[in-house]
């Protein structure tokens, strides 16, 4: 009995540090909210210029007192698989101290069960990809206790498309064609010229 009470008091233990180095499991983690956002399945959304409103409140068909612990509501911006294959910097990770997942942060709040919302700019640094939003509901020590996303278990419904900023402006593009046709004009005349100079030297008396 006293070997059985030290197992169970080391395990007791073992998971209290996990969760006070933020070691949490996104797969222990309970979707209590229900989580929405403005952009349509498929929608390209332009970087830097539009905005997304995200709403999140409490599902209610969880019991009563499940949120008890709830003290903060922190939304992300996050990758669909889509855009991480290949890429091990976007990498999703069970272990949420290593997750990749969700790297923009869109909103954070005091948690409330009844309906709150955010409207965030697509940041200029958000690169070109497939995205979905996603909500983690944490306690006082800012751990993750619960979470909610706009996509479902598997993240391949109700994606949207961020169109990353090019750098570069219309006019410019257009001023680089302009210079580019005036340059082989330039070179066309300067060959004409030449030539015809070349011919009067050739046809002319000794």
């Amino acid at each position: 009995m006293a070997a059985l009470r030290t197992v169970l008091a080391s395990l007791v233990l073992a998971c209290s540090a996990q969760a006070c180095c933020g070691n949490v499991l996104f797969s222990s983690l309970q979707r209590t909210l229900i989580v929405s956002a403005s952009p349509q399945p498929g929608q390209v959304v332009k970087a830097g210029e539009d905005k997304i409103t995200v709403t999140w409140r409490f599902n209610q068909s969880f019991a009563a007192g499940t949120d008890s612990a709830y003290k903060t509501a922190s939304v992300k911006l996050c990758y669909a698989p889509i855009s991480q294959v290949d890429r091990s910097w976007r990498k999703t990770v069970d272990n949420l101290a290593k997750d990749k997942t969700c790297q923009y942060a869109i909103a954070a709040k005091a948690y409330s069960p009844s309906n709150q919302s955010a409207e965030w700019l697509v940041q200029k640094d958000v690169p070109e990809a497939t995205y979905f939003v996603r909500a983690y509901a944490l306690d006082a020590a800012g751990v993750q206790v619960g979470f909610g996303q706009t996509t479902d278990k598997n993240k391949t419904t109700d994606l949207f498309v961020v169109q990353a900023i090019t750098g570069r402006h219309p006019s410019l593009d257009i001023a680089s064609v302009c210079f580019s046709a005036f340059s082989v004009v330039s070179l066309i005349g300067f060959f004409i010229v030449e030539k015809r100079k070349a011919n009067k030297a050739g046809s002319a008396p000794n």
